[in-house]
C-alpha cells in the first residue's frame, strides 16, 4: 500500500515538472515572439525614420534647385516682359532671337545661371506659324511643337505661371520644352516664346550646385559630411527618365520622393539613403532581423526540454531500479541468512542425527555466509564507485595463482548447484592490478555464470596472453546473451526480461562492478558469444615478462623455499 502511495506521488511529481518545462517552452516561445515583434517594430520605425530623412532631402533639394532654376528662367525670358502683345493678326511680335540675344548677355556678366539650350522657338497662336531662332536645327517639327504648344497653354498654363515645362520623348531623342505665354489685355494667349533643351542639360549646373552648396539633411545628424556620402540623388522627368544623378550608386531600399512645382512639367526628385547612413542617421543604427537568433535559442530550449524530459524518465527509471534492487538484495541477502539460522539453531539445539549432518549443516553455513560476503562485498564496490571513493593498489601479479585461489574458495557455491568449474590458464601472465578487486571481478563473473546457467553445467575459467594485453575470461553453458543487449547488461540495476521475470534472484549490480573495476584498471570488460553459452572477457594491460619474478605471490611454496614456482601455480588445465 505504501509502495503504491510512494509510485503515485512519484508519477504526480514527474507528471508536474514535465507541465512545467512544458509551460517553460511556451514561455519562451512567447518571449521569442515578443522579441521578434520588438525588433521588428524597431525596424519598421528606423526604415519609416529614414524614409523621412530622404523625402525631407528630396523636399530640401527641390527648394535650392527650384530657385536656381526659377532664376535663371526669369532672366532668360526676362526680353518677353516688355513686349506688349494683341490679338490683332496684323500686329508684329518680335522674333524669338531676343532670347538668344539675352543669353548671350547672361553668359558674358555671369550673373545667373544660363542653360545650353538647342535654340528657341516663337508659337504665334493667332496665325499658328512657329518660327526659330538658334544654331542648333529644330529636332522637333514645327507643326508637332505649335500644337503641343497650343493645346498646353490653352488646358494646363494657370494664370500666374511665369513658365511651362513639356517633356517629350524618352532615351536620347528627349527633349524639355520650357515656354513662357503672352497674353492679350482680355487675358487670351497670343503667343509662346520658348526653348527646347536636352533634358539632361536642363538644370545640371543647378543640380550640381546645390548637391555641394546646400546641407540637405540637419548638421545635427550629418556632422557636415557630404551629401554624396549619405544619400543618392535622382531628378526625374513626367516619363520617369533620369534627367540628373548624383555620383554615388547603392541599394534603393531606402528612399524618398518630392514633386516640384506643376509647372516643371512633372519633374520628381527621388532620394535613397545609404544603408550605412542609417548608423548615424538613427539611433542605434537600423536593427537586424534576429529571426534566426531567436528560433536558434527557441529550438535550443526545446531540445534542452527535450533532453531534460528524457532525464526525468531516465531518473524515474532508475528510481524504478533502485526500488527493484533494494528489494532484490532484501531478498538475496534473507535467504543466507535464513539458511544460517536455521541450521545454526540444528547445531544448537543439538538436533544432528550424525557426524555427517554435523558436517553438512556447517557446510551449509559456510557455504550461505560465503555467499553473504560476496553480496557485502558487491554492494560495498558498487557504493564506493559511485561515491568516487574507491580506492585500488595493483601491484604486478601472477593471474594463473589468483585465478586458481579464487576459483577453489567458490567451490562450495559451485557443488550446491553441482557446477565444475574448469580452468585453462597460462601461468606465464602477469598483469598490475588490485588483488582483492580481481577476486571480487572474478566472484561476481562466477556468481553470474553459475546463477543463471543450467544445474550440472561446466563453467569454464581461463587466461591468455592477447598482444599487450591478457585475457581473463569466464564461459557458461548457458542461453547466451542477445548481441543487442550485450553492452547494457554491464549498466547498474540492468537485467535481462527473461531474468527479471524469473525467479532467479540477482542485484543487477555485479556486472556493473565488473566494468567499473576493469575501467579503473585501465582496462576493459565485455561480453561475446562462447562456444556453448555467454563468455565474459575482462582485459588488462600486460606487464613485460621480465615482471614476472616479481608478480608470483608472496604465500606461494616453492617462493618460501627458494626454489620455482610450484606444480600448483603452473597447471593450464585443472578441475575444482
Amino acid at each position: 500500500m505504501a509502495l503504491g502511495i510512494f509510485a503515485s506521488a512519484r508519477r504526480s511529481r514527474s507528471t508536474l515538472l514535465v507541465g512545467l518545462l512544458l509551460l517553460t517552452l511556451g514561455l519562451a516561445a512567447v518571449l521569442a515572439h515578443q522579441a521578434y515583434d520588438a525588433t521588428r517594430d524597431h525596424r519598421i520605425t528606423a526604415e519609416r525614420t529614414l524614409r523621412d530623412y530622404a523625402a525631407t532631402a528630396a523636399w530640401e533639394f527641390n527648394a535650392h534647385a527650384k530657385e536656381e532654376l526659377w532664376q535663371a528662367l526669369v532672366y532668360a525670358f526676362r526680353p518677353c516682359k516688355a513686349i506688349e502683345t494683341t490679338s490683332a493678326r496684323h500686329a508684329s511680335l518680335p522674333p524669338p532671337d531676343i532670347l538668344a540675344a539675352e543669353a548671350k548677355k547672361l553668359e558674358a556678366c555671369s550673373c545667373t545661371l544660363v542653360l545650353d539650350t538647342d535654340y528657341y522657338f516663337l508659337v504665334d497662336f493667332r496665325d499658328g506659324r512657329t518660327t526659330f531662332a538658334g544654331a542648333s536645327a529644330p529636332a522637333i517639327g514645327p507643326e508637332w511643337l505649335t500644337d503641343t504648344v497650343t493645346a498646353h497653354a490653352a488646358t494646363s498654363y494657370e494664370k500666374g505661371w511665369e513658365f511651362a515645362t513639356i517633356f517629350h520623348g524618352d532615351g536620347p531623342h528627349a527633349r524639355a520644352i520650357v515656354y513662357t505665354l503672352k497674353r492679350d489685355s482680355g487675358g487670351a494667349p497670343v503667343a509662346a516664346y520658348g526653348f527646347v533643351i536636352d533634358p539632361q542639360r536642363f538644370g545640371e549646373a543647378a543640380y550640381t550646385r546645390v548637391m555641394k552648396k546646400w546641407q540637405l539633411l540637419p548638421y545635427a545628424l550629418t556632422h557636415g559630411m557630404p551629401n554624396d556620402s549619405l544619400l543618392r540623388l535622382s531628378v526625374l522627368s513626367a516619363n520617369g527618365d533620369e534627367i540628373y544623378g548624383s555620383a554615388a550608386d547603392f541599394d534603393d531600399a531606402i528612399s524618398g520622393t518630392a514633386e516640384w512645382k506643376p509647372f516643371f512639367g512633372g519633374m520628381m526628385t527621388h532620394v535613397s539613403m545609404r544603408p550605412e547612413a542609417a548608423e548615424r542617421l538613427v539611433i542605434g543604427g537600423l536593427p537586424r532581423s534576429r529571426l534566426p537568433l531567436l528560433l536558434g535559442v527557441l529550438a535550443m530550449t526545446a531540445a534542452l526540454i527535450v533532453v531534460a524530459v528524457v532525464q526525468l524518465r531516465r531518473e524515474a527509471e532508475l528510481a524504478r531500479l533502485r526500488s527493484d534492487f533494494v528489494s532484490s538484495v532484501s531478498h538475496e541477502l534473507r535467504t543466507p541468512l535464513a539458511q544460517i539460522r536455521m541450521f545454526a539453531e540444528t547445531l544448537l539445539l543439538g538436533r544432528v542425527r550424525s557426524d555427517a549432518e554435523r558436517t553438512r549443516s556447517m557446510e551449509i553455513i559456510d557455504q550461505e555466509a560465503r555467499r553473504l560476503a560476496h553480496l557485502v562485498e558487491n554492494v560495498l564496490h558498487f557504493s564506493r564507485a559511485e561515491r568516487q571513493s574507491l580506492r585500488l593498489c595493483p601491484v604486478p601479479t601472477l593471474l594463473a595463482p589468483q585465478v586458481q585461489e579464487t576459483a577453489e574458495s567458490f567451490a562450495p557455491i559451485a557443488r550446491a548447484r553441482r557446477v565444475d568449474v574448469r580452468l585453462a590458464l597460462d601461468e606465464t601472465v602477469a598483469v598490475r592490478v588490485d588483488r582483492n578487486a580481481l577476486r571480487q571481478m572474478l566472484l561476481n563473473l562466477l556468481d553470474n555464470a553459475i546463477k543463471y546457467g543450467p544445474v550440472g553445467q561446466t563453467v569454464t575459467v581461463g587466461v591468455r596472453a592477447h598482444g599487450a594485453r591478457a585475457r581473463i575470461w569466464v564461459e557458461d553453458e548457458g542461453p547466451g546473451i542477445d548481441p543487442t543487449q550485450r553492452e547494457r547488461i554491464f549498466d547498474p540495476f540492468f537485467r535481462i526480461d527473461r531474468d527479471a521475470n524469473s525467479a532467479i534472484g540477482g542485484s543487477g549490480i555485479g556486472l556493473s562492478v565488473v566494468r567499473e573495476l576493469a575501467v579503473m584498471h585501465g582496462g576493459r570488460a565485455y561480453t561475446e558469444a562462447g562456444e556453448r553459452g555467454a563468455r565474459f572477457v575482462i582485459e588488462l594491460d600486460r606487464v613485460p615478462d621480465g615482471s614476472a619474478a616479481v608478480a608470483i605471490p608472496e604465500d606461494d611454496p616453492a617462493r618460501r623455499n627458494g626454489g620455482p614456482p610450484s606444480d600448483e601455480t603452473s597447471r593450464l588445465n585443472v578441475q575444482v
